[in-house]
Order: C-alpha cells, then sequence, then structure tokens
C-alpha cells in the first residue's frame, strides 16, 4: 500500500469510529508505528485529522473547518479529473454559477476559451482569474467575505441571487450523504449555497469521494436537488448506487 492509500484509510477509519490510535493502526496496516505517526503528521498538515495524545481525531468532529489553502492542497489528482468531467455540463453558451471551493476553482481553470459564458461568483479569487478571459462576462456576488474559505455571504450575496436565473450551478460541498443531503459547517454559507441551487436549472456537484464520508452542521440542498455528482473513483459501486437512488446521475472520473 502506497503512503496516499495508507493515509486515505487512515482517514477514513478516523471519521467511521471518531478517532484513530497509533498501535492499533501501525498493527492493522502492518507497518511500524514511527510510519503511522508521519502519516498523522501528513493528514494534520492537509488540515483532515488533528493530532491527540496516542492517536488523531478528525477534524469535524472538533468543529473546525480547514482553510481554503489547506484543502487546495488535499485530493489534487482527482480535483483535476472532477473539472474536466464537469466539463461535459457547460452549455455552449448562456449562464453558469461556480460556488466557492477548491474543487470548483479547478472547474475555473480549465474553462474553454472559445465558449461565451455569463459566469456568476461568489469568490474574490476566482472572479480575479475569471475576469481577465475575454470570452467570459463575470458577476461577483458581494457581502461579507469569509476568512476561511475567501466566500461572500450574508444579505448582499444572496439579494442578487434572488433575482437570477443561470443554466447550471457547479457546487462545491463540504460533506454528502444520500440521507443527510449536502452539507457545509457555515450557515451563512450554506445559506449562499442554497440559493445558487435554487437560481439554476440544473445543479451539478463537484466533490472528491472524501466529502461522502462527513456530514457538517448546516443543510442545503437534498441529493434529490443535485442532477449530476461528479466524484472520482473512489467512489465505491455500493456508494454511487445509493447516491443515484437518491435522484443525481453519479459520473465517476
Amino acid at each position: 500500500m502506497y503512503a496516499e492509500e495508507r493515509q486515505q484509510e487512515i482517514l477514513r477509519r478516523a471519521r467511521a469510529a471518531g478517532r484513530v490510535d497509533v498501535v492499533s493502526l501501525a498493527a492493522e496496516l502492518d507497518v511500524t508505528t514511527e510510519t503511522i505517526r508521519r502519516d498523522l503528521t501528513a493528514l494534520e498538515r492537509a488540515g483532515v485529522l488533528r493530532r491527540v495524545h496516542g492517536g488523531a481525531i478528525p477534524v469535524e468532529r472538533l468543529g473546525f473547518e480547514p482553510a481554503l489553502a489547506t484543502r487546495d492542497e488535499v485530493m489534487t489528482a482527482e480535483k483535476e479529473r472532477i473539472a474536466k468531467a464537469a466539463l461535459a455540463e457547460l452549455p455552449e453558451d448562456g449562464s453558469v454559477i461556480i460556488d466557492a471551493g477548491t474543487t470548483t476553482g479547478r472547474l475555473v481553470g480549465v474553462l474553454p476559451a472559445d465558449r461565451e459564458l455569463t459566469v456568476v461568483v461568489n469568490s474574490p479569487p476566482l472572479a480575479t482569474v475569471l475576469a481577465a478571459r475575454s470570452n467570459l462576462n463575470v458577476i461577483m456576488l458581494g457581502g461579507r467575505v469569509r476568512g476561511r474559505t475567501l466566500a461572500t455571504v450574508d444579505d448582499w450575496a444572496l439579494q442578487p441571487l434572488a433575482h437570477l436565473h443561470v443554466d447550471v450551478a457547479f457546487m462545491a460541498t463540504n460533506g454528502c450523504s444520500a440521507d443527510k443531503g449536502l452539507t457545509t459547517p457555515d450557515p451563512a454559507e450554506a445559506a449562499i449555497k442554497r440559493a445558487m441551487v435554487r437560481a439554476a436549472e440544473r445543479s451539478v456537484l463537484l466533490a472528491d469521494h472524501t466529502k461522502f464520508t462527513a456530514t457538517y452542521l448546516a443543510r442545503f440542498a437534498a441529493l434529490s436537488e443535485i442532477d449530476v455528482v461528479i466524484t472520482d473513483t473512489g467512489v465505491d459501486d455500493a456508494l454511487a448506487a445509493e447516491l443515484a437512488a437518491a435522484g443525481p446521475q453519479v459520473v465517476r472520473a
């Protein structure tokens, strides 16, 4: 088992059990305790685990939301594949919403240069990148900027969304499950995401497989409100079938 595969297994176990301990992991994964400690350090630096005496706890159990820069360093290859697969959902022309997030940010980077689109965003960094593209008309939603995610929230972002209708909303999420739907830690950000889904003719969720192992405080959509879920091959057949049974088409890139 490669280090990245082992670390993903450690993260999966931590989220399922609520914590993991070094000695048990070393025995079960047939590696030394020093190797496990290095893995836990790497996962803590990635912002998904918090080290405690003898083991680690997933950050969602601590009510902690990793910063944008930290999340952007995790699952990079998967996010790239998801973003490229999402291009199939772009309209030939028209309008789209691109939600603030690290996977949706990858989509911004691969948007085609030969298609004229109006793009609505609630992320100043993404707006800056998009505004340099001559084929795009960029609408930036105002409001308070959350330092942790660099997303705009509150009434100044919500009010314009109430008067918009776009072809496709490309959404990000912190957590997703068939029964709990799409969730995020911050209620203000959840309100913006909810309004984005309502403003779109179709909604497409971009989420790597780690997003399907956790549920957060604020729900912003049921899976039945999402038309397509684009994820990676880390989602197994059983989970893909469970997600599809709730409504959306599931694409594994």
